[in-house]
């Protein structure tokens, strides 16, 4: 999908929202997008392997990953312009511009080739992405598709905190709603089911008592 043919209302939303937002986004966000970091550590990316975000926001998350794994090459696509702004601002300054590449793009339908020039990937990534996108099981299956073969996809977001407080759990909603961001509740078993349909192992846990949730697919061979 090309960037002329990007859904203008969600699009344009997000760049409202993150106008302003999106410079003190990693500062404040870092205290409540819980889990990260595990899911990064996780990734296990092979030698000189392709890693693709969807989702990549201000670039927090691909900057860590590319230091972590510095062999490997890495693309982020966001539906946002504005957090496209910081996040090529952030990899310049990481000295990463050499081994990250971003596009913008629908996460729920893009053309990998024709935006990375690459159609498949070792690793793709979501990170706290699908509580804000319409149609989030679509980026799911696109995610799936976008795997090389013996590649997996990695997934945190919130879970429904289901160990935590009522009270807790109403306030969390209350704050999330203002950023348009909704907890998937079927989120488990959409994963579980595309990982069915595709033949691919699914490995799924808890996190925070239920506050996040962390979720990996691989595909076969």
């Amino acid at each position: 999908m090309s960037t002329t043919e990007l859904p203008a209302s969600h699009a344009e939303l997000m760049d409202g929202v993150y106008r302003w937002q999106r410079h003190i986004y990693d500062l404040t966000r870092k205290y409540y997008l819980l889990g990260r970091d595990r899911l990064i550590d996780g990734l296990d990316v092979p030698q000189g392997g392709t890693v693709l975000e969807l989702g990549c926001g201000t670039g927090r998350n691909i900057a860590l990953a590319a230091r972590r794994y510095p062999e490997a090459r890495f693309f982020g696509l966001d539906i946002s312009a504005e957090m496209l702004e910081t996040a090529n601002a952030a990899i310049a300054r990481e000295g990463l511009s050499g081994k990250v590449s971003l596009a913008r793009g629908d996460a729920t339908d893009f053309d990998a080739k024709a935006l990375f020039g690459i159609e498949r990937f070792d690793r793709v990534f979501v990170s706290y992405s699908l509580s804000m996108i319409p149609g989030w099981e679509k980026t799911v299956s696109a995610a799936l598709a976008a795997l090389a073969p013996g590649g997996s996809l990695h997934v945190v977001d919130f879970g429904q905190q289901e160990g935590l407080p009522r009270w807790f759990r109403a306030l969390l909603r209350g704050w999330l709603r203002k950023f348009h961001v909704a907890p998937r509740a079927s989120l488990r078993d959409v994963l579980e089911s595309e990982s069915q349909r595709t033949g691919a192992t699914f490995r799924f846990r808890t996190l925070y008592r239920g506050y996040a949730w962390l979720a990996v697919i691989k595909i076969a061979y």
